[in-house]
């Protein structure tokens, strides 16, 4: 796949793996809309990717709020005459017990994370099978393969994804709509700053884990390497990728080296 003229819609734009993504898809010579809640720091994002060249356009988008998700799909068809890649990048993490988190803060993790990602997919789809063609990325998380402690509805989220995502593979599979699920070990990212608590504030710290992650240009350039080249699942990061493996080939060892995890 050629990036250069294509429509990207790319949603979390305005910081971490989505900045870094609307970055090399500028560069590649693509259209971008960038998507967020922060419309100052959009605007920042959008001249440093006109630096390459790039034409952008800015699209306010709130993921916890759906309502008019299909008018502005219709919208940017309209304006842009089609939409080749959407990117479901943006989303909220989460540190706390499970027994300490309240109800509303789960859903509130799982309407961002789960229910906002796929109404923007559902908003754009009917666009992409009438132009017989498109790419729609989302970018879960090794959560999403496996749970560690204090991660429980984000991890429960990302599961979600990986289950709606691969259907909609199946369902479409002649349409030519590729799907493609980004699965980032640790990126050294906001992530965990603003992952939220139990009490509904935010973490307001990095982790060790993210501290000491790949970088987020990294990782964006990973993402359009597997967009190329179609791949299904996108594994990035470090040795934290060892137990995708260790839970598919050997759940013995990867069970007893879980339940020693002491996540911050």
């Amino acid at each position: 796949m050629n990036f250069k003229d294509k429509i990207v819609w790319i949603t979390g734009a305005s910081s971490g793996i989505g900045k870094a993504l609307a970055i090399e898809f500028a560069k590649a010579g693509s259209l971008l809309i960038l998507s967020s809640r922060k419309k100052e720091t959009l605007e920042v994002i959008k001249s440093e990717c006109e630096a390459f060249g790039a034409t952008c356009f800015i699209q306010i988008l709130d993921l916890e709020n759906q309502n008019n998700f299909i008018e502005l799909a219709k919208n940017i068809n309209s304006k842009f005459k089609r939409i080749d890649i959407l990117i479901n990048n943006g989303g909220i993490s989460q540190r706390s017990l499970a027994k300490e988190t309240p109800l509303d803060i789960d859903r509130k993790i799982m309407e961002i994370n789960f229910f906002g990602n796929i109404a923007l997919t559902k908003a754009v789809l009917p666009f992409m099978i009438k132009q017989q063609s498109g790419s729609i990325v989302t970018i879960s998380s090794v959560a999403g393969k496996f749970g560690v402690p204090k991660r429980s509805t984000y991890s429960a989220s990302k599961h979600a994804l990986h289950g709606f995502y691969e259907s909609l593979r199946a369902e479409h599979k002649n349409d030519n709509i590729n799907v493609n699920i980004a699965v980032p070990g640790y990126v050294k990212t906001n992530i965990s700053f603003n992952a939220v608590l139990s009490d509904g504030s935010t973490n307001n710290k990095l982790d060790d884990g993210q501290a000491g992650g790949v970088t987020a240009e990294k990782c964006a350039k990973q993402i359009l390497k597997g967009i190329k080249k179609n791949k299904k699942e996108i594994l990035i990061g470090g040795k934290e990728l060892v137990m995708v493996h260790l839970r598919r080939f050997f759940p013995s060892i990867y069970y007893n080296i879980i339940d020693k995890v002491q996540s911050t």
